[in-house]
């Protein structure tokens, strides 16, 4: 201790011995190690880590292995070493995308971390350890997903200003956290000395080996924390225990009480000469005290600088250390003791014999001495022989008796077991004499069983309340950051889509920005015209560029709809293309903002099952999801076939078409061909859809004889096999609307009632939009030939399939009113436009297309059902009455007129008969 005080100044740090060195790990986050350098505990006191059992390994060496686990702040990884002062970590766990769990049923203090990719199983030494690593994971995990994005990385903070960077936005976050996990599971205390920098500081003891514990798996990984291990233990070793003069009191310890004194002060360097025996033994003695010194200097000393900065747990475990190696030290010095006392005995017989030498005054005494010692070592030498002899034969003897007595113990034992036997039979048969417990007795042995179980049962339900209150707690927090990463998904789609539509509308105002100078310039040949022609080129020959970024998957457009139909119309006409190129961007930027259709999605999720109503007529109004339409649509073809409808009856009119040719056949067959152009089902040679339309039109005309066959059904009936996909919901989707829905002879072949609804259709005009019905009429257009075709197939082929499915959904439940709302909403859509033109031919070209541009399938369907209001049912029944009286009588007085003409004919031809016998020409054909 004075050693020790001499120094003031290295009293605050010293060296470990080996045995200590090898118990002072250092927890460390892997991007602040630099080579084997270790950081002092104070600095990682407030990092979460400590000693884990983790699972693992192959074959014979699968068990657990401790493992020193530490968490990363920046990365949300939680790292593992096989020990604290290992430089370089064996592993990392990604905590980010990480679940948790605990079984009841596992062992005591195990739990899991479950990754995407693996999971890893972790024993605590308790359960209160499980569930403070448990909690604070959770804590760790909460507080990465509640960080705010930074657009840059941020530079690594001083550890001594970390709370004072910290904002009090993760804080009162982390605060919130904890109140809401204390309604499931209160917080655990922080146990002291098994996790932090404290755990590093536990005994080895309870490590396993380092045969066992060591990772094959990361070999490279260890042999390098081996080398960096070794390198540090170097530079203790070679500064020494202590100061240079730690050892001087003990150096300069006087050594004459270990020395005996010399019997004569007088005659000292005569004895000295004389005397050859006594160096050899002073020697040795000598010897053995510097040995007894030097023990003294490598037993680790407890030094005072070890104690200070740490726990007073760790404290006590290294005074307990220090009392174990004094206890060591103080044995070691006992047995040199005993060693000092039997030399010193030696030599104090030596040197009485060695003065009685000395006294004696003649030589014949001396030589009497030295033959009385002879003879004294020849007795002891007889002496010797005979204890020899003597402990062999009593060795003998011993060996004799103690076969004896081996012998004995046996028979002793047969007689013991026999014995104890015995005694079992007597109890046994007293048992059985003695009378049966009572009652009482019997209760209270139940009552105490039942009581036992009782406690356990407790003790398992508690375990499990715990486990529960966990795993609620997990799913709360793992469900709240799947919200929050679904969140942030969805608003960058949004934004992403957003800005693809703004692009798109940006080109689209640049194309027609082309188109408009295009028209304007004519057919000069001047340097811009050229410039221009350059340009338009360039613009429609991006579409391949446009193919890649197709390809995030944000936008649903591509060459192809959903079904089949070609997004970018195919004009013949060359200078249309620039055209159709915008009309395909609209298309696009409309899609693209069709993100804010969520909440009408989750209208029709909540409508459950369906039945008429004003909310489902609202709801077909605004469109069917994709993926919803088919079963809306049988069950809106059910409502209007359901008297119709018997079990067989498609199948019945196939066999009759197979056993008899219906006259449409041919027509049929020819308009095959003709369906749908612009759709991939139909225009594929391997395609199966033109045998089903096939087949359903067959079915159709003999299911009808009165329509049979009317062109504008083979696209009614393939629009409801590309949406349906099934023949007999196609067929009786063809029935509904030629049956149910349609007036009587819409579809017969004078075609009466659709030319009724033209004539309605143009008085709803003249009412709603009478400066563009006077626009028409001065110019002479008559919009039936343009308009009859969308009344007919209902305005496929003149819409794009978004807009003209969506006008078939509220179709198929409201009737032809949604026809006249929509064919109303498509002049008022492009109402302006028209009336710019001001030539007949122009407004012709222009209607002859012009459907095929309107993209915004939303706004059309607003100006239906919204601008368009008031529209009675009953004004147009009265319509239609109206206007099919003067079509009869138009009719009639056409068929007057027609047999007025017949009958002229013929009377004409009476009279004016060949002369001379010439045969007219007809007469002429028949007799040949």
């Amino acid at each position: 201790m004075e050693g020790s005080r001499e120094n003031p100044g290295e009293s605050s740090f010293s060296v470990p011995g080996p045995e200590e060195s090898a118990r002072v790990p250092v927890a460390f986050p892997p991007e602040v190690t630099e080579g084997c350098a270790v950081r002092p505990p104070e600095a990682t006191s407030k990092k979460l880590c400590g000693y884990l059992s983790k699972f693992g390994g192959k074959g014979p060496i699968r068990g657990w292995k401790s493992r020193w686990f530490f968490y990363d702040e920046k990365k949300c990884h939680l790292y593992y070493s096989r020990t604290a002062q290992d430089a370089n970590p064996l592993d990392s766990i990604d905590l980010a995308n990480a679940i948790f769990d605990c079984k009841v049923e596992a062992e005591e203090g195990t739990f899991e971390i479950k990754t995407p990719s693996r999971v890893i199983t972790l024993k605590a030494a308790n359960k209160q350890v499980m569930l403070y690593w448990l909690q604070q994971l959770q804590a760790k995990r909460w507080d990465f997903h509640s960080r705010p994005p930074a657009p840059t990385p941020p530079t690594a903070p001083d550890p001594d200003d970390a709370d004072a960077l910290a904002g009090n936005e993760p804080a009162l976050q982390l605060e919130h956290l904890e109140l809401e996990l204390e309604e499931f599971l209160c917080p655990v205390e922080t146990p002291t000395g098994l996790v932090g920098a404290a755990a590093a500081w536990q005994p080895l003891s309870t490590l396993p080996s380092a045969l066992q514990n060591i990772s094959l798996k990361h070999l490279g990984t260890e042999i390098q924390n081996t080398m960096c291990n070794i390198r540090g233990s170097k530079q203790p070793q070679g500064s020494g225990l202590g100061p240079p003069g730690e050892d001087s009191p003990q150096s300069g310890v006087p050594q004459r009480e270990e020395q005996p004194p010399p019997p004569n002060a007088s005659t000292p360097e005569k004895e000295a000469q004389e005397s050859p025996r006594s160096t050899p033994k002073a020697s040795l003695t000598a010897n053995l005290i510097q040995k007894a010194k030097r023990q003294n200097h490598t037993f680790p000393r407890f030094s005072e600088g070890l104690t200070r900065g740490h726990t007073p747990h760790e404290k006590v475990e290294a005074m307990k250390q220090h009392v174990l190696k004094l206890t060591k030290d103080l044995e070691s010095q006992k047995e040199l003791v005993k060693i000092l006392h039997k030399a010193l005995e030696a030599a104090q017989l030596e040197k009485r014999a060695s003065s009685a030498y000395l006294a004696a005054a003649e030589d014949q005494d001396r030589l009497e001495l030295v033959r009385h010692k002879v003879r004294q070592i020849a007795a002891l030498s007889r002496r010797v022989e005979a204890l020899e002899l003597e402990r062999e034969s009593l060795a003998q003897t011993a060996g004799l008796r103690e076969r004896q007595v081996q012998e004995l113990q046996q028979q002793v034992q047969l007689l013991m077991d026999k014995n104890q036997a015995k005694q079992q039979v007597i109890c046994k048969l007293s048992e059985e004499a003695m009378h049966l417990p009572t009652p009482s007795e019997a209760a209270d042995s139940t009552f105490l069983s039942q009581q036992e179980k009782m406690e356990h049962l407790k003790d398992d339900m508690e375990a499990y309340r715990t486990q529960n209150r966990f795993l609620n707690s997990e799913i709360h927090q793992v469900t709240k950051i799947w919200r929050k990463v679904a969140e942030r998904e969805k608003a960058l789609l949004t934004k992403c889509a957003y800005l693809q539509a703004k692009n798109c509308q940006v080109e689209s105002k640049y194309l027609a920005g082309l188109r408009r100078l295009q028209e304007a310039m004519g057919g000069e040949t001047s340097m811009c015209a050229e410039l221009l022609q350059q340009l338009t080129q360039e613009a429609l020959q991006q579409e391949a560029s446009e193919a890649a970024v197709d390809s995030v998957g944000l936008s649903p457009i591509s060459e192809y709809d959903n079904y089949g139909f070609l997004t970018v119309p195919d004009y013949e006409v060359e200078d249309l293309k620039l055209l159709a190129k915008i009309q395909a961007l609209e298309v696009r930027s409309h899609h693209l903002l069709a993100h804010e259709e969520q909440p009408l999605r989750e209208r029709w999720a909540a409508l459950g099952e369906l039945a008429p109503s004003a909310e489902l007529k609202q709801l077909l109004r605004a469109g069917v999801p994709r993926e919803l339409r088919p079963r809306v649509w049988r069950w809106l073809i059910h409502l209007r076939v359901q008297h119709l409808q018997v079990p067989g009856h498609y199948q019945k009119l196939l066999s009759q078409g197979r056993a008899c040719e219906h006259p449409a056949a041919r027509q049929i067959e020819l308009d095959l061909n003709r369906t749908f152009p612009n759709n991939k089902h139909f225009t594929c040679p391997t395609s199966r859809f033109p045998d089903k339309l096939r087949r359903v039109l067959l079915a159709f005309s003999w299911q009808n004889p009165t329509v049979g066959y009317c062109q504008g059904l083979n696209r009614l009936a393939a629009i409801a096999l590309l949406i349906l996909n099934d023949e007999e919901s196609a067929f009786w989707c063809l029935v509904a609307i030629v049956e149910t829905i349609m007036p009587a002879d819409y579809y017969s072949k004078t075609l009466a009632a659709s030319q009724v609804d033209q004539r309605v259709l143009q008085d709803l005009l003249a009412e709603k939009m009478p400066r563009l019905m006077a626009h028409l009429r001065q110019h002479h257009v008559d919009l039936s030939l343009i308009t009859f075709n969308w009344f007919l197939v209902v305005f496929v082929d003149s819409l794009i399939s978004d807009t003209f499915l969506r006008v078939w959904d509220a179709f198929l439940y409201e009737g032809t009113k949604v026809v006249f709302r929509y064919a109303l909403a498509i002049f008022k859509y492009t109402e302006e436009q028209i009336l710019r033109l001001e030539d007949g031919l122009e407004i012709y070209q222009y209607l002859r297309f012009f459907t095929r541009t309107i993209s915004d399938g939303r706004k059309l369907t607003s100006i239906a059902f919204n601008d368009m209001n008031p529209f009675r049912m009953k004004q147009l029944r009265q319509l239609r009455a109206a206007h099919r009286e003067r079509l009869e009588a138009e009719l009639r007085e056409l068929e007057q007129l027609k047999a007025e003409y017949l009958e002229s004919r013929a009377s004409r031809g009476q009279a004016a008969a060949a002369p001379g016998g010439c045969a007219s020409e007809e007469e002429g054909e028949g007799e040949a």
